[in-house]
């Protein structure tokens, strides 16, 4: 699998986040080289607490498949993954995590907790991090500096 390419689809999906005021995060969601969902953050868009880019990606890709079970699908993002986020990869049964870069203060795959890889859960899910890092980063580096000016 080509993890920059699709990780460039999740950047532009955080770049319109970013360029609606929301936190810039972008998901994709591939199976076998077709890309079933994309979506980025709507929660002040929606008044939504859940409305994250990976819960809009599974909602999206489970719809477009018709089942809940989004097994053999891959998940690309920007940022790892929150608890909720984390929760729903593995409820839904995603086979691989991509994503860009540690959330520090509340990821929930690396640097908080691990919870797509626990061994008391049903799913197990493979994680490849650090895919465009830098890029990843930068926009949310961005965003930030962008609130406290």
């Amino acid at each position: 699998m080509n993890h920059h390419f699709y990780m460039d689809l999740a950047l532009a999906e955080a770049r319109k986040a970013l360029a609606a005021g929301e936190v810039p995060i972008g998901a994709v969601i591939v199976e076998q080289g077709k890309i079933l969902a994309q979506a980025h953050n709507l929660k002040e868009q929606l008044h939504d607490p859940t409305a994250h880019a990976e819960i809009l990606a599974i909602r999206r890709a489970a719809e477009k498949r018709g089942s809940w079970r989004l097994t053999g699908c891959t998940l690309y993002v920007t940022v790892e993954p929150c608890p909720m986020c984390a929760g729903a990869i593995v409820q839904s049964r995603i086979e691989r995590l991509v994503y860009g870069v540690a959330d520090l203060k509340a990821g929930a795959v690396e640097s908080i907790v691990n919870l797509v890889q626990n061994k008391y859960l049903n799913h197990y899910v493979e994680v490849f991090a650090g895919i465009r890092e830098e890029e990843c980063k930068n926009i949310m580096r961005e965003f930030f500096e962008s609130k406290r000016n």
